[in-house]
């Protein structure tokens, strides 16, 4: 059964990925997958709280605790994507040094993101870039290929020295109940073990493996001759642990870069939305400075939007958003597709109910354009629209959502359809 442990995670893995590909395709939208996705959870935790997320992050890093670093095997589309690319090239791996570079990494990137801004992590976390890259986002692509690159001339160098997820998911495996390790008794130091790493994470002459970077891929078991590798709890060894100096060093100057970035995301959480006008969001966005620093761009709600009135990030607004211009023109009523697909918060869940009695903009007429056909009434949902004492065709504001519907079916292109500060219920 062992020898099948890799043969089954792999499997496993390779169906969760094609879940996850037509899902980000807009196929169909396997919340659940998303949901578990580290990055876009812990934003929903800390930015729109909520005992779901709570329950599924804390389950997320008790899973951790026991297992070790399986998710980025798993779980993690990048981790897939890139090996995918390691069985196609078949290359012998090489042992790959923990670098101390990727705590300040994690601590800038999430430091930041604690603060209240996505601004730096939309641009690294796996899952992220990986989605980003399969809507055809420049910067997704970009980011993908050079990922991809980098695998085939060193493997899984990005989930062990660079990725903030994994350097996160890494520092608790250190400590997780089931570990990979090599019974010495069996052995061989063979160097098969090592030659297969697809992390870089074995020393077969001292016997070790690093579970802080050990991805929990199974590779290594399989290909070692002797069964003399397990993953498991494993037997207590009498070492004395003696932190080097150099470790908390970097430890401590670790947590005084996590502390600044924090201060830094709130900062530019509250000042960088100032260059940017107001535009038109996405039920449940709330207004622009949330929406730009809390979207990650993973574009799930782009796919899912039956309309197409959802557009990604652009030189406008770079964040998700609408355009009245684009799709079907309108936003539909009976509709909260964008709310359910959103993992990371940046669109509030909301209910339908909530949703129709959101405003997200406010509509216009011009009444020397308008013709008063009155199809803008029949296809009001609000009924926000009526006819004054003078003849004439006026919008009730205090009931108008800014949906769009009237715009849509206006015959003379009399109605527009304009920005406001902030979501608000009518």
């Amino acid at each position: 059964m062992k020898e099948k442990l890799f043969i089954i995670r792999l499997s496993i893995a390779l169906i969760i990925f094609i879940t996850g590909l037509i899902g980000i395709l807009g196929i169909f939208y396997p919340l659940p997958i998303f949901n578990i996705q580290f990055t876009p959870l812990y934003q929903r935790v800390i930015i729109d709280f909520s005992i779901i997320a709570l329950v599924l992050f804390t389950l997320f890093i008790i899973f951790t605790l026991l297992f070790g670093r399986i998710y980025c095997s798993l779980l993690c589309p990048m981790g897939i994507y890139q090996e995918i690319i390691t069985l196609i090239t078949k290359r012998d791996n090489e042992k790959q040094p923990n670098r101390a570079v990727k705590y300040f990494i994690s601590a800038i990137l999430f430091g930041v993101l604690t603060g209240g801004s996505t601004l730096l992590i939309k641009y690294i976390d796996p899952y992220t870039i990986f989605s980003s890259g399969i809507t055809l986002t420049i910067t997704g692509i970009i980011t993908i290929v050079l990922i991809g690159i980098l695998t085939i001339f060193k493997n899984r160098f990005f989930c062990t020295n660079i990725c903030p997820v994994g350097c996160i998911l890494g520092l608790i495996s250190k400590i997780s109940l089931f570990k990979m390790y090599i019974d010495k008794n069996e052995c061989l130091s063979c160097s098969m073990c090592e030659r297969n790493c697809p992390s870089g994470c074995i020393e077969s002459d001292e016997q070790i493996i690093d579970n802080e970077t050990c991805i929990k891929c199974f590779k290594c078991i399989s290909n070692c001759p002797k069964e003399a590798i397990h993953y498991g709890i494993k037997p207590k060894e009498k070492i004395k642990y003696s932190p080097k100096r150099r470790e908390l060093i970097t430890t401590a100057s670790a947590l005084i870069v996590l502390g600044i970035a924090i201060k830094s995301g709130i900062e530019l959480g509250k000042n960088i939305i100032k260059k940017t006008k107001e535009i038109i969001l996405p039920p449940g966005s709330v207004d622009t400075e949330r929406m730009y620093n809390k979207c990650l761009n993973c574009n799930l709600c782009i796919k899912a939007c039956p309309n197409k009135i959802l557009v990604k990030s652009n030189k406008e607004f770079e964040a998700v958003h609408i355009d009245y211009s684009k799709g079907e023109n309108y936003c539909k009523y009976d509709c909260i597709e964008c709310s359910k697909a959103c993992p990371s918060g940046a669109i509030k869940k909301i209910t339908l109910e909530e949703k129709q009695r959101t405003r997200i903009a406010m509509a216009v007429i011009d009444s020397e354009k308008c013709q008063n056909c009155r199809e803008c009434i029949n296809n009001c949902p609000v009924k926000a629209i009526n006819i004054n004492e003078k003849g004439q065709i006026i919008i009730n504001s205090s009931n108008c959502i800014g949906c769009g519907t009237c715009k849509k079916y206006c015959n003379n292109n009399a109605i527009e359809i304009f920005a406001i500060n902030e979501q608000q219920r009518v």
